[in-house]
């Protein structure tokens, strides 16, 4: 039976894929080692890695890290050597790690630190096959710039050699690695880069770059708090009239400048009248009183009249005087004057010299006396009221000297801390702290937000570096320390710190350089480098 032409080419075509998609599968399962259990590994099948970005488990950097910024790389000196980025091979091995070999031995050396400190995790094989741990004897020494060599010993753990100590960051270090198996030796070297770059003195001045000596040094811890600008209740008055009425006059308002003694509003009062009227009467009695006595003693003197009438006269005379004072000091106590153009006019005025800085007045108006009409201040001295939280109350003392910045503008002052709060308030869990301000220039308005910094403390700590030198890497705080013509990164455990220094409490040592002014610039050298943490 012949099949027609068509269904002869469908055929074809069909087993033509067919093929292709077992070539594929055949490929796909022969192009990486298989590992099925630990004492079935095998390395003949791996392959050098030139993959510059390593998976999890890799130890470190492989390359050479040459690059420089821009612009230290700018017109160099016709002296200068120029590096390009190279890539040694690594050779990995089943577990992620660099894998070493000597004739029919091999060694794979990584760096465990999954929910634990950095340690060694070495694997032996032989022939491509995984070794009992026990057969081998394993000793590794790290050799780091500008540090003494560290050595580790390994013993074993379940199917792997792992090390006695943490591998502390950085993790750049030259390694030399020593096996002893089946009473035959090996020597390893290699060299693991991260986050270093090589920059010459020359470029160091090209570009200054400051480079500093870490050492001792004196930390002013400061508390940053924040507070208000309020008025100095001190020199401020609330002016209340001391007689009821009606304004028929306002002589200042908001914002006007006075003077002691000045007039303020003129208010006409019916009290007022009534002791004016009173007070004109008392003065014609005392008049009338006196020339009584006068006469009545010149009578008693010429023996005219009894002395009875002397007496009674003079007694009359010292009612009348009595009753006039009485009346002159009332109207004196409320501020009124014993004459005025109408009886009824009462002239409120200003008990300070300052400034309007409200006013609650209007002609026509009705007040009386537990109004307050207007608030003055001299506002030649202010108050900078600081919030200071339950934790902080402790270290905020009379007399420290505080520096005060505006949170608005470009301002800034310094002060002494006058008054301390004794309670915290229940709600706010706070407590108020005063300075008072020399307010001269008027620049420190009422109501204004302020930024307070205090020194609370000054201790001297053993070793410190320059706030300028501290940067971030890969989230972690470093400064980039001067080994011959090379900046590596160095990972610190901070402490205190002011607006110069840092305590330094961990991964630098006293005596050591590293970069501080333009230190930005070893920064963007090394990330261009694409330095990142391999292990």
């Amino acid at each position: 039976m012949k099949f027609p032409q068509k269904n002869k080419q469908v055929v074809a075509i069909f087993l033509v894929i067919l093929v292709g998609i077992i070539l594929a599968i055949l490929i796909l399962y022969t192009g990486k080692p298989q590992v099925t259990g630990d004492e079935s590994v095998h390395i003949n099948d791996v392959q050098p890695s030139r993959d510059s970005r390593p998976k999890h488990g890799e130890l470190g950097h492989n390359h050479e890290q040459d690059h420089l910024v821009p612009s230290i790389k700018q017109n160099p000196p016709h002296d200068e050597h120029q590096h390009s980025a190279q890539i040694q091979e690594v050779i990995r091995g089943p577990h992620g790690g660099r894998l070493l070999t000597r004739d029919d031995y091999s060694i794979e050396i990584t760096i465990f630190e999954e929910n634990r400190l950095p340690e060694f995790r070495v694997y032996t094989y032989q022939n491509g096959k995984l070794l009992n741990p026990d057969s081998s004897q394993i000793s590794i020494e790290l050799q780091r710039l500008g540090s003494k060599p560290q050595g580790f010993n390994f013993s074993k753990e379940r199917n792997y050699l792992k090390g006695d100590v943490a591998v502390e960051e950085p993790h750049s270090f030259k390694v030399n690695v020593t096996a002893k198996h089946n009473d035959k030796n090996y020597h390893f070297t290699y060299d693991q880069v991260e986050a270093r770059t090589q920059i010459t003195d020359k470029q160091l001045m090209l570009n200054n770059i400051e480079v500093l000596t870490a050492a001792p040094a004196t930390i002013k811890t400061v508390l940053k708090l924040q507070g208000e600008v309020q008025l100095n209740a001190d020199k401020s008055v609330h002016v209340v009239p001391r007689i009821g009425g009606m304004v028929e006059a306002v002589a200042v308002n908001a914002g006007d400048t006075v003077q002691k003694g000045q007039v303020l509003a003129i208010i006409s009062s019916q009290t007022i009248a009534e002791l004016r009227s009173d007070l004109l009467v008392a003065e014609k009695r005392m008049e009338l009183m006196r020339s009584s006595y006068e006469r009545e003693k010149q009578l008693w003197e010429e023996k005219i009249s009894a002395q009875q009438d002397y007496l009674q006269a003079q007694h009359d005379l010292q009612e009348a005087e009595i009753n006039t004072r009485r009346l002159q000091q009332k109207l004196n106590t409320l501020g009124a004057s014993e004459r005025s153009k109408g009886l009824t006019r009462y002239e409120l005025r200003s008990p300070i010299d300052g400034v309007i800085t409200n006013k609650k007045i209007s002609q026509g108006q009705v007040v009386s006396e537990v109004d307050s009409l207007y608030e003055i201040s001299d506002l030649s001295t202010v108050w900078a009221e600081i919030i200071i939280y339950a934790k902080d109350v402790h270290a905020i003392k009379v007399g420290q000297q505080v520096t005060i910045k505006s949170a608005s503008f470009e301002a800034e002052t310094t002060g002494i801390i006058s008054y301390v709060g004794a309670l915290v308030g229940g709600a706010s869990r706070t407590a108020m702290a005063r300075v008072v301000l020399n307010n001269a220039n008027r620049k420190w308005l009422p109501g204004l937000p302020v930024n307070v910094e205090v020194a609370s403390d000054e201790v001297k700590v053993a070793l410190a570096v320059s706030l300028e030198g501290l940067q971030t890497l890969q989230d972690r705080s470093v400064v980039f320390g001067r080994y011959g013509e090379y900046f590596e990164a160095r990972p610190l455990v901070l402490g205190r710190r002011d607006n110069k220094h840092v305590e330094v409490l961990k991964g630098f040592h006293a005596g050591e350089r590293y970069a501080a002014g333009n230190s930005y610039l070893i920064k963007a050298d090394i990330g261009k480098a694409t330095a990142t943490h391999e292990h």
